[in-house]
């Protein structure tokens, strides 16, 4: 038999065997520690990261199947000119707690994300007080509100727990810089912008690059050419099928197409959508919006032999009536100042800004003349004029003689209330630019709603005319002792022309005040507009409520001009109803406290009917034919009614006024 080597070993040494096999164990056992950690920094996450290298791909599960996704490689020469170029890797990925290959991850440790990053250090800012010395910083966590709303933030179906797009998709964050302005890389970085969102929008980038945006981009390097960003912005991009997108499409299309936009939102179209509605036509309904062409170019949609055909799109029988063939010639973009282009706008334009200074001048100023000698009078105790009632036995504050019959009245208080509609929803639409329009257009139930209440007023009021016009044309015509220019007649004659010239040298103490028949010449003045408003306010109202009717007899061209001259003729009947109107019937010094409710009970008290026609009076009471034109007071309840009543249309006259004073000077 053999002896065992340790056996015949000495104790001590047989110790020191066993402490040698212990560690040996441990040194084999412990490699890690055999060699000193790698630092973790920037060089050593280069060595495998750098895009000098293989790329590197992590596992991940889509849609409960295992998948790879390749990790983005980094360029260290853009990285070091990058805003992140002085941070270290770890500031970012701060789960990582080795340099292996496979990484050990620290499972507490926040994983790497530009929104958290972003919004700790502006939580920091705001705690130290220095936002304002971090400018850019703050339009960093104004932006990460703006993603955090919008499309790209929400969750890939594809991929739960991820967003559509990240931060770094159109970043990269690790050599992201935006360029100064104008200089040659700003250039290079703005035609970029196309290529980045086109990783995800391939179809929508090819088309583009088709476009007229496309080709000045990226054939000419023109910046100011429109890329992605500027239809969809950069951080809150939102669904296309929005109305909160569509309507602002439109503003976004007008930065640059400032004169267009303008036009645009004179026609129909434009008004609808600054109401806020998104049903009608806008940009890219006739222009396109990835592929849009120019308008000489053969495959434009606005090319003049495709015009119809994308009116079409819209107007295709259905929903709206069929575009018929003037629709092709309409102007969507004609304006009043470019003579060359557009010649019929530009003349009409001119002739209604004179008929408006005209009007609202010589009315302005009788009216303001008017008041101040009144005002005088009545200061001076002056009476009214004298007139010889010997033997009649007549109480002039007690005795009333009839003005207006119960049809002349009823026709008035009809006339009134559609007018009073007319305005509420015409100027609506006309100042949708206006703070008060969309609320009025929400509360009325949309553009759809005004247009019907619109068209049920004109109507009316067109019905109540017509038959006004019948009742007096047959009663004319029978009445063969009726003199056409007579005192009884509202046919203009040279009376008023006197009148009219006598009635400034009172104002101006030239000269005593005339004596009115029974038809003063600005009350002939209000009669005689309606006539002028129905036909101008109501034949192009007509030609714009049946658009596809009027194309097919007449060019597109008729739509503008019928637009203008329905906007501005009803703009001045509107405001010299409620100022010169209501002035010669309320609010003259001699009929204060308003309101004169003469239209109302169809009576006026003798004293006041002798003041505001002397002429007549004296003729009726020469002919003796005044007492038989006497009637009954009206009643309390009817005088009391009445005057609710016109207090009533007065305050709503008024308050029309105030919104159409508004909307014409926020234009």
């Amino acid at each position: 038999m053999h002896t065992p080597i340790l056996a015949i070993l000495p104790k001590r040494w047989m110790l020191f065997a066993a402490l040698f096999l212990i560690l040996a164990a441990l040194t084999v056992g412990s490699p890690a520690q055999a060699a000193p950690a790698e630092k973790l920094d920037n060089a050593s996450c280069l060595k495998c990261h750098e895009n000098k290298h293989d790329k590197i791909k992590v596992p991940v599960v889509i849609d409960g199947e295992e998948d790879e996704r390749e990790l983005r490689s980094i360029d260290k020469r853009k990285f070091a000119k990058s805003v992140h170029s002085q941070m270290q890797c770890l500031d970012c990925h701060k789960n990582i707690v080795d340099a292996r290959k496979d990484h050990q991850l620290d499972a507490n440790a926040p994983q790497a994300s530009c929104i958290g990053c972003h919004e700790g250090l502006w939580a920091k800012a705001q705690q130290e007080g220095k936002t304002k010395d971090k400018p850019r910083l703050g339009v960093v966590f104004q932006n990460i509100e703006a993603y955090n709303k919008s499309f790209h933030a929400r969750e890939n179906k594809d991929i739960p727990g991820t967003p559509l797009a990240k931060c770094d998709d159109c970043h990269s964050s690790h050599d992201f810089d935006v360029p100064p302005q104008e200089s040659e890389r700003r250039t290079a970085w703005h035609k970029s912008i196309p290529e980045t969102c086109g990783q995800c929008h391939e179809d929508q980038l090819d088309i583009w690059g088709g476009s007229v945006h496309g080709e000045e981009v990226i054939d000419k390097g023109n910046l100011k050419a429109a890329v992605c960003t500027d239809c969809h912005s950069a951080h809150s991009v939102t669904g296309t099928s929005g109305d909160s997108f569509k309507l602002a499409s439109t503003g976004d299309c007008g930065t640059c197409h400032k004169e267009e936009l303008k036009s645009f939102h004179d026609t129909y179209h434009g008004q609808v959508s600054r109401l806020g509605w998104a049903y009608t036509a806008r940009c890219v309904s006739c222009h396109d919006s990835h592929g849009i062409k120019a308008v000489a170019d053969p495959q434009s949609k606005v090319h003049p032999d495709n015009r119809l055909k994308t009116c079409q799109s819209c107007h295709d029988g259905k929903k709206l009536p069929l575009a018929t063939g003037g629709f092709s010639s309409f102007h969507p973009h004609a304006n009043t100042h470019d003579f060359e282009k557009y010649p019929v706008m530009y003349v009409t334009s001119k002739f209604m800004i004179w008929l408006l200074v005209g009007v609202f001048a010589f009315f302005w100023l009788h009216s303001g003349l008017w008041y101040y000698r009144e005002w005088q009078d009545r200061k001076a105790g002056k009476h009214h004029h004298r007139i010889d009632t010997t033997g009649l036995n007549l109480d002039e504050e007690k005795m009333f003689v009839e003005r207006f019959h119960w049809g002349w009245r009823l026709a008035h208080l009809v006339f009134a209330l559609s007018t009073m509609a007319l305005v509420l929803t015409g100027t609506t639409a006309l100042f949708a630019h206006s703070d008060w329009a969309p609320v009025v257009a929400k509360a009325l139930g949309g553009p759809q709603v005004l247009g019907i209440i619109h068209r049920v007023a004109a109507g009316l009021f067109v019905a109540i005319f017509m038959i006004h016009l019948i009742y007096v044309l047959q009663k004319l015509l029978r009445d063969k002792t009726f003199k056409w220019f007579g005192p009884d007649s509202l046919v203009p004659n040279w009376k008023d022309l006197d009148d009219m010239i006598g009635m400034f040298k009172w104002f101006l103490g030239k000269g005593e005040r005339p004596k009115f028949e029974r038809w003063a010449y600005y009350e002939k003045f209000d009669y005689w507009a309606v006539f002028w408003g129905v036909n101008v306010i109501g034949w192009s109202g007509l030609m714009l409520a049946i658009p596809h009717v009027t194309a097919e007899y007449l060019p597109g061209w008729v739509f503008n001009v019928a637009t203008l001259v329905h906007a501005e003729e009803a703009f001045l009947a509107a405001v010299f109803l409620f100022t010169v109107h209501f002035f010669n019937n309320h609010f003259r010094p001699d009929k204060l406290p308003p309101p004169d409710i003469v239209m109302f009970t169809g009576t006026q008290s003798l004293r006041e009917f002798r003041h505001d026609h002397p002429a007549q009076y004296q003729r009726l009471v020469d002919s003796g034919e005044l007492t038989k034109r006497l009637v009954s007071a009206p009643s309390p309840a009817m005088k009391k009614a009445s005057v609710v009543l016109g207090l009533l249309l007065i305050t709503v006259g008024l308050m029309l006024l105030v919104m159409i004073g508004t909307g014409f000077f926020s234009g």
